[in-house]
């Protein structure tokens, strides 16, 4: 086995990447399954950090595309409104597989972040938001899939706002819960609020708070 120099903190690496996808030589990409989701299966090589190249090897690409996901906050009421859906890849999960979520949707050819906020905020909610905050932009999980989210804050007046929404043309069944705000990220700690977005927008309105709540 050969022996691999110890890596010096650094800064560099916050100041630009070292690679490119120009370091990247695909060899071959083929879709493998097209259905609700695709996977293609890529063959491909890269440069190495100590130097020449990996030799040619083939991974499984869960292409996913982008979504945009929104935190709906009323700063005036201090409270979140969040999505209760079932969801197929929680179908183990130990309390339940209908998660306590965002709004969110994909992003189609042609829109931009902004549209995909404003419609799956009216489609899944029923309402506007008067002021969209970006979070961040991240990858979901990029060792197997394409998928890339960008993470909003939108502030809402939530009166009014709750019921069953969703597009039934699209199997969408959707429960709205309005809950205080340090109610649900304490849903963080119980492990009830367990998915990603949810997680990552509350630890971002917890670092922002005082910014925004009204009260």
């Amino acid at each position: 086995m050969t022996a691999r120099s110890e890596t010096p903190l650094s800064s560099a690496v916050l100041r630009r990447a070292e690679f490119s996808a120009s370091d990247v030589e695909v060899v071959q990409q083929e879709r493998s399954f097209n259905g609700f989701f695709a996977i293609d299966t890529v063959t491909l090589k890269h440069k190495r950090f100590e130097q020449g190249w990996t030799e040619e090897f083939t991974r499984e690409l869960f292409e996913r595309g982008e979504a945009v996901c929104v935190l709906l906050y009323d700063p005036d009421r201090d409270c979140v409104v969040l999505a209760e859906q079932f969801r197929i890849g929680a179908l183990n999960d130990e309390r339940s597989p209908w998660l306590l979520e965002l709004v969110a949707g994909m992003v189609e050819p042609g829109e931009s972040y902004v549209e995909v906020a404003e419609r799956e905020t009216q489609e899944e909610a029923g309402c506007d938001f008067y002021q969209l905050i970006p979070i961040c932009n991240y990858w979901v999980s990029p060792g197997g899939t394409s998928e890339r989210v960008q993470l909003y804050c939108g502030l809402i007046d939530s009166a009014g706002v709750g019921g069953i929404h969703g597009l039934e043309q699209e199997n969408e069944d959707i429960r709205l819960h309005t809950l205080h705000f340090e109610q649900a990220y304490g849903a963080i700690e119980t492990g009830v609020i367990n998915n990603a977005a949810t997680i990552m927008a509350l630890q971002w309105l917890k670092i922002h708070h005082g910014q925004y709540c009204k009260r």
